[in-house]
């Protein structure tokens, strides 16, 4: 069964994990670019999905 996490690439070349339905804007740890944005049920993932976390 999925967690609902992604872990997604930055422009910034930076990886860190995603929540799908995240309630907030995520941004990259290391640039602060915005990587997600909550959408009422699931996020719009803005960065690039390398895959999905178990």
């Amino acid at each position: 069964m999925a967690s609902g996490f992604v872990l997604v690439k930055c422009n910034c070349g930076y990886e860190q994990p995603v929540f799908r339905h995240a309630k907030s804007v995520v941004k990259c740890a290391n640039c602060s670019a915005t990587l997600a944005e909550p959408r009422g049920g699931k996020a719009k993932i803005l960065a690039k999905i390398d895959k999905e976390l178990e």
